[in-house]
């Protein structure tokens, strides 16, 4: 008699990692044909921590990112999220690791054709056997935390400005009341007052609802602002994983420049004047 367990029969808290690192990135290769992004590229991302990651144009911030939500296979390496192996996670583990994380995409990504309030209600129906109407209610909800106006749920994307798209997608990557939460250029595209609205956002939702966020951006407010730590993509590696003021003393040429350049230089001495 076989005392295997049915995995259907298991919680996702059973089937998961509860306590350790949220996403494990070992002796990652990335490539495309001969053209090699990644060769032995090493991250761990904690759970509860605004982690950032940067790099020049074409470091493999995105595929890194791609990577992990499984959109991109390795070359070579292991990416584990909430304890699994991406790569050989069972059907079950992998829907049970996709309700725990959510995704804003640098675009958006939202359904042309749908309004804000089934955009955000489209993971529910995916992946929850609620009711039509709690869900859309839960959509309402989801839609008033990003600091959306009522209204917005009725609209379709492209009655939107950019900020409030960018917001309509956070929702959308809200809606499951994930644990893990990864951002794709989050102010990519804003007017440095909405920018800003949008990192106290990313930074209060952080703190009230115990969210670990992976975020890539290019944003150096951003970067003094919320985060925790910041990972440097350069030489086909993380070469570099700190707080950010710890990174402005690096001998790295890349990390010294783009820390220690004009715009760094300001964006540090601008929180330095708000911290005095």
């Amino acid at each position: 008699m076989s005392d295997a367990v049915d995995e259907d029969d298991l919680s996702d808290d059973d089937l998961l990692d509860t306590e350790g690192p949220a996403v494990e990135v070992s002796g990652l290769v990335s490539a495309f044909g001969s053209n090699v992004i990644h060769d032995g590229l090493d991250l761990t991302v904690n759970r509860g921590e605004v982690l950032a990651v940067v790099g020049g144009s074409g470091s493999g911030k995105s595929v890194l990112l791609n990577t992990i939500i499984g959109l991109k296979r390795p070359q070579d390496g292991v990416v584990r999220v909430f304890g699994q192996d991406i790569e050989h996670a069972s059907r079950r583990k992998w829907s049970a690791i996709e309700r725990r994380w959510g995704v804003l995409f640098q675009q958006g990504a939202l359904f042309s054709n749908l309004t804000v309030q089934e955009n955000v209600a489209a993971p529910m129906f995916e992946h929850t056997n609620l009711a039509r109407k709690e869900i859309y209610e839960l959509a309402d909800l989801k839609i008033a935390l990003v600091g959306l106006p009522p209204n917005a749920g009725a609209l379709k994307p492209s009655e939107l400005s950019g900020g409030m798209r960018k917001r309509a997608g956070l929702a959308r990557a809200l809606a499951l009341d994930p644990e893990l939460l990864f951002l794709d250029e989050p102010t990519a595209g804003l007017d440095p007052i909405s920018a800003a609205a949008f990192d106290t956002l990313i930074k209060d939702l952080s703190d009230s609802l115990d969210l670990t966020v992976f975020m890539i951006t290019h944003d150096l407010d951003t970067l003094y602002e919320i985060t925790d730590r910041v990972a440097v993509i350069a030489d086909k590696k993380v070469v570099a994983v700190a707080p950010v003021r710890e990174l402005e003393t690096s001998n790295h040429p890349w990390i010294h420049e783009y820390f220690l350049g004009p715009r760094g230089r300001a964006a540090a001495a601008a929180k330095a004047k708000m911290e005095a």
